[in-house]
């Protein structure tokens, strides 16, 4: 099989669906498939080659396409670079008819469909524009989706049952099973080896409930670290809390760092706010695999979304949006280390189903019949 993947990013990116889309395609060349990654050729304040930036294996080819490099401008600009993209990307793989067409992009998605191409839209987010209407109802175009109630929004836009396939995000596993104990973990990161550590990842946007962790800090008897972010949403949150003496913001970590940070810490909060319908029915976060990995224990927002992978054996939830049901869980948490350390082992027992390299399994078996 040839698969090329169509993804309008700034690669390398800082962001998580840069570490997703290149994850996969390794995922899809390790079994045996001709992958081609094309992105667009913008500017990047990251120079490193996006191979060595996401320690992923050149097994793949990544091909960068002209566009009118036009996002700093907002909307606008981002539109007219979108649209660039496509159009380029289009008549570049325009005669490529034996090729299956992947991509987090609907407008791809509806410009390799109107010419007959075998395409597969994963979604994310719940998008439910024009096109996305469209794009859902055309037999030649399949949907890998990440949670069910993703599923259901689309099948109430017409979308076939047997053209969807739900699939939940990944981890890649073995940088997560590090075999060095809690206090070196520390040590190696500059952490404090005696204090308790309560600790998130990932980017500091408000549906992320990263101030739901930063209020709860306030009533949390532990330090509470926070290790992600782009470089303006960083500056904004530690003008915003600064004043909180136990919370500590690291910023930005190259990816291949973050197994060490999850190891060193007591507890992981996942704190999605239920206030954006993404964040409570639609999202899969890769950072709840990489969690469960860790072998460290979890607290988790009560939410739907979550809901489709953990449950009560393997994580402690509280209520969203609720520094206080927060704070009492961390308390909870830390004063039955014990049976939270039995709960961070089945997660890390289920976790084995959610790698990178079964996702693409599944998703190929999925894909065969229909092409």
């Amino acid at each position: 099989m040839k698969l090329i993947y169509i993804a309008n990013i700034r690669l390398p990116t800082e962001k998580a669906h840069g570490i997703q889309i290149m994850k996969m395609c390794e995922a899809f060349a390790a079994q045996g498939v001709g992958v081609k990654l094309v992105v667009p050729r913008r500017k990047n304040f990251i120079k490193d080659d996006p191979f060595l930036y996401y320690g992923i294996k050149r097994k793949f080819k990544i091909i960068k396409i002209p566009c009118l490099d036009l996002v700093r401008w907002g909307k606008l600009g981002f539109l007219i670079e979108s649209l660039t993209f496509f159009e380029f990307a289009f008549w570049r793989f325009f005669s490529a008819a034996e090729a299956v067409f992947y991509t987090r992009d609907e407008v791809a998605a509806f410009y390799f469909s109107n010419i007959g191409r075998n395409v597969i839209w994963e979604s994310h987010r719940g998008e439910k524009n024009f096109i996305v209407r469209r794009v859902v109802k055309r037999k030649k175009v399949k949907l890998v989706l990440i949670t069910q109630a993703l599923k259901s929004l689309y099948i109430s836009f017409g979308a076939r049952a047997k053209n969807i396939l739900v699939s939940p995000d990944g981890v890649d596993l073995e940088p997560f099973s590090i075999p060095i104990p809690k206090q070196d973990a520390r040590k190696k990161l500059g952490l404090p080896v005696e204090k308790r550590i309560v600790l998130y990842t990932g980017h500091l946007y408000s549906w992320k409930g990263v101030d739901i962790l930063a209020d709860a800090a306030k009533n949390i008897d532990a330090e509470v670290f926070f290790v992600g972010g782009t470089r303006e949403d960083i500056e904004s949150f530690q003008r915003k809390y600064r004043h909180i003496q136990n919370i500590h913001i690291l910023g930005q970590k190259l990816h291949h760092e973050v197994p060490l940070y999850l190891k060193a810490a007591d507890v992981l909060v996942l704190p999605n706010s239920s206030k954006d319908r993404i964040s409570q029915l639609y999202t899969s976060p890769m950072k709840l695999f990489e969690y469960m990995a860790s072998g460290t224990p979890i607290i988790s927002s009560d939410l739907p979304s979550l809901r489709e992978v953990l449950d009560e054996s393997m994580v402690y939830f509280f209520t969203p949006d609720d520094p206080k049901s927060l704070a009492e869980t961390v308390d909870l948490v830390l004063k039955n280390y014990d049976e939270a350390r039995q709960k961070a082992n089945m997660a890390l027992s289920r976790v084995e189903q959610y790698s990178w390299r079964k996702r693409a399994q599944n998703i190929l078996a999925f894909i065969e019949p229909h092409i």
